[in-house]
């Protein structure tokens, strides 16, 4: 049968660790310096306002239109290309009147895009109320702060409490590479893209978890190899699945993103991207990371190597 991943492959994974902390550093910097430099574009979930997504039958001169609508005094509104030319995507910011003030810039848009246009097909709009927006921002962080206190939790629980510790540096190693990710891009920010995050978190740590499971075993079966040696060993032994299962899943994702239209464009990209991250963290970063934080062996000290024992038949 044919084989991605070669059996008994023998790559010194920890011996590249520290090019791999250095770039990692330089991600997780560039996507903070990002973060804090340009922001994030985030969606009317969290801001507030009025999403409103319109096929037409030509195809708009958005800067024209844009004209228009801003001569409409709304505010600062928006507009882009949505998938097809001639699908647009309006976002209306949120009006001082409240509901009142937000129905009737809905209709005078609407006007205004029904006297230029023969026929407009309105196929969404979305109204969120800033209260709303600022309450789904908070819930959004503490969804991905619990999210990552639970795991923390489990494998601690399940494991020592450095395994849970190098876990939790990977999980933020790629949540802050998918920010910075959006941030680079400025795609919107929404619920979705959460939910993205939080499903690459999960995946992330099911790779860690299994890795993690492998050094364990080997530990307490080699008790003699060197830290590094059995790490190495782990890594090498598990990396078959995880290489397979994040080619299996990349390619359902890349089905996804090129079938699922606009509307789920940026939820898709960011796992596409965070699948290759994470897999990229569980064997370069959370192994190596237990390196630092003395993992419990016997009484063998870590610091010298000494000859492997050699496993009975």
């Amino acid at each position: 049968m044919l084989k991605w991943v070669p059996e008994n492959t023998k790559i010194n994974f920890i011996g590249m660790r520290w090019g791999a902390f250095v770039l990692s550093s330089m991600l997780i910097v560039a996507s903070l310096g990002l973060l804090f430099s340009k922001g994030l574009n985030f969606g009317i979930d969290f801001t507030g306002g009025t999403l409103i997504e319109v096929r037409t039958v030509a195809t708009p001169d958005l800067s024209k239109l844009r004209g228009d609508l801003n001569g409409l005094e709304l505010g600062g509104i928006s507009i882009q290309e949505f998938g097809a030319p001639n699908d647009i995507l309006i976002r209306l910011p949120e009006q001082a009147g409240g509901t009142t003030e937000q129905e009737a810039a809905i209709t005078s848009v609407k006007n205004l895009l029904e006297e230029q246009y023969t026929e407009v097909d309105y196929r969404r709009v979305e109204f969120v109320g800033p209260q709303v927006g600022e309450e789904l921002k908070k819930k959004g962080m503490y969804a991905v702060l619990f999210s990552m206190l639970g795991m923390l939790a489990y494998i601690w629980f399940r494991f020592e409490w450095q395994f849970s510790v190098a876990a939790i540096i990977a999980l933020l190693h790629d949540s802050i590479a998918i920010i910075g990710l959006f941030a680079l891009t400025q795609m919107e920010f929404n619920l979705s893209t959460v939910a993205a995050i939080l499903m690459i978190a999960g995946y992330s740590i099911n790779d860690t978890v299994v890795v993690f499971d492998r050094i364990r075993e080997n530990l307490r079966k080699f008790k003699k190899m060197h830290v590094h040696e059995v790490l190495n060993m782990s890594v090498n032994q598990t990396l078959s699945r995880t290489l397979m299962t994040s080619i299996t899943t990349l390619l359902a994702l890349f089905s996804l993103w090129y079938f699922g239209g606009e509307v789920i464009r940026g939820f898709v990209d960011a796992l596409i991207v965070g699948i290759v991250i994470g897999t990229y963290s569980s064997i370069f970063v959370a192994s190596p990371v237990l390196t630092f934080l003395n993992i419990r062996r016997g009484k063998v000290s870590q610091d010298k190597p000494v000859e492997a024992e050699v496993e009975t038949p």
